[in-house]
């Protein structure tokens, strides 16, 4: 529970340092994000937002203003940059740590200039823009797993052996990267990205064996479909206890990074997971 893991930033030397799993929020400032679509009316309540969610324990504030969500379309750059750019600015203004959550190498080089020290890129350095940018920039970058792209990704994903498949991308990439200059990455199995949900329950299950890379690993289950498919709860927000139940189960296969929606009610879950992990091993005792 209490692995320790770091994350060097860039060539500044700063070492993002934490022991077991850490907390990433989720802010999209999106109108079609399919959890939290529109809940930020302005620059001010999407900073408001994400200087809550450092203030209740996020290690970093992972915005994106491109939904991703399946059959989402996509939006220009120009857009993009419109939408994150002020948060970016004002999170960091306000001490926020942030990661730029997006598929675009010109946005992450811009939001990277206004501060990201992160950048979170789904399609898993697709483009090798976004490498040179990274390279250029100094900053570690997460790389996640997506079959095809947001419009097809859910059509009919197959593979022979998803957990051999997807770790063999993610080691991959993970090493072309460092190999370029990248200071340190993060790998993301891409739960939703291109997967049945059988996929992503076995992704899920094989989180130890991701780990076993030696890279730390993210998992981002928070309000996602799959879930809702297991429960039959149709309203993504009210998947809370869902999201807890996914997120505490690979905290213990050794997940570095939980992204989650939900911070405060998953510094509660992990708080008592910790407590109650710290005594594993001991010997039972009559009551």
């Amino acid at each position: 529970m209490h692995v320790a893991h770091e994350l060097p930033l860039g060539r500044g030397g700063e070492v993002l340092a934490w022991a077991g799993p850490a907390l990433v929020g989720v802010l999209n400032v999106t109108p079609d994000s399919f959890s939290d679509g529109g809940s930020h009316g302005s620059v001010d309540a999407a900073v408001a937002a994400g200087a809550a969610m450092a203030a209740q324990g996020a290690l970093f504030v992972d915005v994106g203003g491109e939904s991703t969500r399946p059959a989402a379309k996509p939006v220009t750059e120009v857009e993009e940059l419109a939408r994150v750019l002020p948060v970016v600015e004002g999170l960091v203004r306000s001490g926020v740590r942030v990661s730029i959550d997006t598929r675009h190498a010109a946005v992450a080089e811009a939001a990277i200039g206004a501060g990201a020290a992160i950048v979170n890129d789904v399609s898993g350095l697709r483009d090798p823009a976004m490498l040179e940018v990274c390279v250029a920039a100094g900053v570690p970058v997460v790389i996640g797993h997506m079959l095809g792209d947001p419009t097809t990704m859910q059509v009919d994903p197959r593979y022979d052996d998803v957990v051999a498949e997807v770790g063999q991308y993610l080691r991959a990439a993970a090493e072309r990267a460092l190999a370029a200059g990248v200071p340190s990455v993060v790998i993301d199995p891409g739960i939703g990205f291109g997967k049945t949900l059988e996929h992503n329950l076995d992704l899920l299950r094989a989180t130890d064996r991701l780990a076993r890379t030696g890279h730390p690993v993210m998992v981002g289950a928070s309000r996602k479909g799959f879930l809702g498919r297991i429960t039959g709860v149709e309203e993504p927000r009210e998947r809370l206890g869902a999201s807890l139940a996914a997120h505490l189960w690979v905290a213990r296969l050794g997940a570095a990074l939980l992204r989650v929606h939900d911070v405060e009610a998953h510094r509660q879950a992990l708080a008592v997971f910790a407590a109650l992990a710290a005594g594993e091993g001991g010997e039972g005792r009559d009551v």
